[in-house]
């Protein structure tokens, strides 16, 4: 089997990456600049981790999606929320990490990233698209749940000739698990890029550090990344 993967360079996608390697081709992997704000960072780390697994790198870019995305996560006149670990924990209201992921929302970015993907893994012979979406960011990020994959997958039936399938590997996991799992794979965390700022060190305080930070608390395990920055 041979699949193409989406890949950003963080937590989720090089561990996606990493786990369906071990049992499949990976063709290629792309990489999506539309003008986010880690996306130098994003883009270096990518090519490093298609290096350590010796597969094709591809950057496309979307300037057109960055010119239509009006939140933090491109607009640098917007803040982007610092949250606690408090905020991210269970019980906090849904309300504080719903506000956060409004503030980062990119118009449709995983249904327009997706289709791209599928033209390559059709014009390639392969059957899947390899993605992170996880059980965790599903709850506030509809566009990362199963029911998500399944539609998309609908989708591809008809518009892709061989029937190109989503392959999400940590649909169902948190980032805790996320972390074991991919350390089990032996995936290049230290140079995996979480960040949704993209200056020398994560800046340990957007949501997306957050989840991180804590993943590795709850493993027991220094990250890689912050371990080979000397943070």
């Amino acid at each position: 089997m041979k699949a193409i993967t989406l890949l950003s360079s963080g937590l989720d996608s090089v561990a996606a990456l990493a786990i369906a390697a071990e049992s499949m081709k990976i063709e290629m992997a792309i990489t999506f600049d539309y003008g986010q704000r880690a996306v130098q960072r994003e883009i270096e780390y990518s090519r490093k981790i298609c290096e350590y697994f010796g597969i094709e790198h591809r950057v496309i870019r979307l300037d057109w999606l960055g010119e239509i995305t009006h939140t933090s996560l491109v607009n640098r006149n917007e803040e982007v929320p610092s949250l606690s670990f408090e905020d991210i924990d269970e019980a906090a209201p849904a309300a504080i990490t719903e506000n956060s992921a409004k503030a980062v929302w990119v118009p449709n970015r995983n249904g327009v990233m997706l289709n791209i993907a599928g033209s390559f893994a059709e014009s390639r012979g392969c059957d899947y698209i390899v993605v992170g979406f996880n059980g965790e960011e599903a709850g506030t990020f509809p566009d990362n749940s199963l029911d998500y994959v399944h539609a998309m997958d609908h989708a591809f039936s008809y518009s892709t000739q061989n029937g190109v399938h989503v392959l999400a590997p940590l649909i169902e996991l948190g980032k805790t698990e996320i972390v074991k799992r991919a350390l089990e794979a032996k995936a290049p965390l230290e140079y995996s890029w979480s960040c949704y700022h993209g200056e020398d060190t994560p800046c340990g305080e957007c949501e997306s550090c957050m989840r991180r930070a804590r993943a590795f608390k709850n493993s027991g395990v220094k990250d890689p990344l912050l371990e080979r920055l000397g943070v």
